[in-house]
């Protein structure tokens, strides 16, 4: 019976630690609904890998990384601006999603987990999984970390530095992309980026400096997914949904104590 909580909980806990620093960029960018649209485009993913068979991780993870190429292909090409090309793959990847999952899913698939997510269901191979993803993500992090705020900062001094903005934000892309494919089948399509972003916006009011904010919002983020679980567990809710209200509450609190800050 422990390791039916366990599981989620090292799974929930160890996906904050690269969810926090990816929402933290993500918000500093203004790029919020880039984590919805991937989220969308794994749907998509999904659907394709019914029709080959493939298991529904392997399918989220094709559909994530192929909508983060493309797209990082066709911000290049600038035929349009960078956020109508991500509406147009972005809404055109969640309709195609559903008529291939809905037409092409087998009777063991469970279509409501897709949108809301499992984390009850978490194995030890996702957990394994998770582990890979951890540390090949927070190394890139670590090692392009002064590159990444250099770029949000000041592009134009991060160009006179010699980085390569594209490169960078293409492998930015790509790790956000696995991120969010690993994490769907816990929280789902319709929450994942809820996840990343709520703890990151919570931690922003109150933070001075870019590490405080993302160490801030891991904890925030750890927080939201023990108390949803147990939340879920005691009163049995959906486990995904109980995560990110619980981190909507802290998010609220997060906003009044800074706003109290200020007048004190």
């Amino acid at each position: 019976m422990t390791e039916l909580w366990v599981l989620p909980l090292l799974a929930g806990c160890g996906l904050m630690l690269l969810a926090a620093p990816l929402g933290s960029l993500l918000v500093w960018q203004r790029m919020a609904f880039f984590a919805d649209a991937l989220a969308h485009a794994s749907l998509l993913g999904v659907g394709i890998g019914l029709l080959f068979f493939w298991a529904p991780l392997p399918g989220a993870l094709f559909g994530t990384l192929l909508f983060a190429l493309l797209l990082w292909r066709a911000e290049q090409v600038r035929s349009l601006a960078a956020d109508t090309w991500l509406g147009v793959l972005s809404h055109g990847s969640l309709a195609l999603g559903l008529l291939l999952v809905y037409g092409y899913a087998p009777p063991g698939i469970n279509l409501s987990a897709l949108l809301i997510g499992d984390v009850l269901g978490v194995t030890h191979f996702d957990l394994w999984a998770l582990l890979v993803v951890l540390v090949l993500g927070l190394t890139w992090l670590v090692w392009r970390w002064k590159a990444l705020m250099l770029s949000v900062l000041s592009p134009d001094l991060a160009q006179a530095e010699g980085i390569n903005l594209n490169a960078l934000r293409g492998q930015f892309m790509v790790l956000l992309a696995a991120v969010v494919a690993l994490a769907i089948q816990w929280v789902g399509v319709l929450l994942i980026s809820s996840l990343m972003l709520i703890p990151a916006a919570a931690a922003r009011g109150w933070s001075r400096e870019p590490e405080q904010m993302v160490f801030s919002a891991a904890v925030i983020g750890m927080l939201s997914v023990g108390l949803g679980i147990a939340a879920s567990w005691h009163w049995d809710w959906p486990t995904g949904p109980a995560i990110v209200v619980v981190a909507l509450g802290l998010f609220a609190i997060s906003l009044a104590v800074a706003r109290l800050q200020k007048r004190l």
